[in-house]
């Protein structure tokens, strides 16, 4: 079994220090050795917490310079496709975080670059690795609950999405940036694939944030009939203003699964009897899902050592890109969208 995978880390921003921080205290077995980010403030700040001296423009100058097995990358989405296949053209195995692309054409190219250089390609779907939802995973597939018949999830985050991520242009919108893990999550735990979406969208509060991007929507809600013949429904909002909140609720035909709550510690406070019971909740993705970010890239580096294929690789991630475009078109066109118009 290969030992200490190098990794080179793609992007110094949130989810660059995010992974970074996760590697190294928690995967022994990777070392970073490069890190590329063309934001020197930002790339010198993340290098210096992380303590690592190879620090680049582009990937390119890496790949010269540095040698090293894998990529993560986490920077925007319209710059995946051209990253992830520069990578795998370097023979380097490519962890790449949600959207996948903006495209099926784009998902396509990816995929087949990386088998066509026998890379591994892991998407960076964190709830399939957070300890909540792999046990729900498994009892449903036990038949604990029957068989699904209904799911619902959400996905509320506190912050207003960089300027990039609104624009439909550059980026496909909340559906994909924010709700991308609903899409994933909820064909997961259903086992079956969409076979038509119907979305609506309100914005509420881009006047009071000075968003001046069309089509920009910070309220989502999308309805989903799958192939199995069951029904979905999931939820966004951002900002939400009130925390991070990611929860998830399947009815089989013999009973019911909740996952997560709201609650973000196991503290309870009460100071006095007018304003009752206090308890913290999630503030920040990274803390939500810690573990999960955890695991999924020890998963990851534990795939290169033993030479096996990723569970979660670019099919998940291209039906993922596949809902988020039928759900987009459905909101512009006002109608429900088959998965075949997109898929064909």
């Amino acid at each position: 079994m290969k030992q200490d995978i190098k990794l080179c880390m793609i992007g110094a921003g949130r989810v660059g220090k995010n992974h970074s921080r996760a590697i190294t205290r928690h995967v022994p077995a990777a070392k970073i050795v490069a890190l590329v980010d063309p934001a020197v403030e930002i790339i010198n700040e993340t290098g210096d917490e992380f303590g690592v001296e190879n620090r680049f423009d582009s990937l390119e100058q890496a790949v010269e310079k540095v040698d090293f097995d894998a990529v993560v990358i986490t920077t925007p989405t319209f710059t995946h496709k051209s990253l992830a296949c520069t990578a795998a053209n370097h023979g380097k195995h490519v962890f790449l975080e949600k959207p996948m692309a903006l495209s099926l054409e784009e998902c396509d190219e990816i995929i087949k670059t990386c088998e066509d250089n026998q890379v591994f390609l892991q998407l960076g779907f964190m709830r399939r690795f957070e300890p909540e939802f792999v046990e729900a995973a498994k009892r449903i597939q036990a038949g604990e609950i029957g068989v699904p018949m209904f799911v619902k999830s959400l996905t509320h985050g506190p912050g207003l999405p960089p300027a990039w991520a609104s624009d439909l242009k550059r980026s496909n919108g909340m559906l994909a940036e924010v709700n991308s893990h609903d899409w994933d999550a909820t064909r997961w735990l259903m086992g079956s694939d969409y076979l038509r979406v119907y979305t609506e969208v309100a914005n509420f509060k881009g006047e009071r944030f000075n968003v001046q991007t069309p089509d920009f929507y910070d309220n989502v809600l999308v309805s989903i009939k799958f192939e199995s013949g069951g029904l979905g429904t999931f939820s966004g909002i951002c900002p939400c203003e009130y925390g991070y909140d990611a929860r998830m609720e399947i009815v089989g035909d013999k009973g019911i699964l909740q996952i997560g709550e709201m609650k973000g510690q196991a503290i309870l406070t009460c100071t006095n009897r007018d304003q009752g019971l206090i308890t913290p909740i999630y503030r920040t993705w990274p803390q939500r899902f810690a573990w999960g970010y955890i695991y999924e890239l020890e998963h990851f580096v534990e795939c290169i050592q033993k030479g096996e294929q990723p569970k979660v690789g670019g099919e998940e991630g291209r039906w993922a890109v596949a809902g988020v475009l039928a759900g987009t078109r459905s909101f512009q066109e006002e109608r429900p969208v088959y998965l075949k118009e997109i898929l064909n």
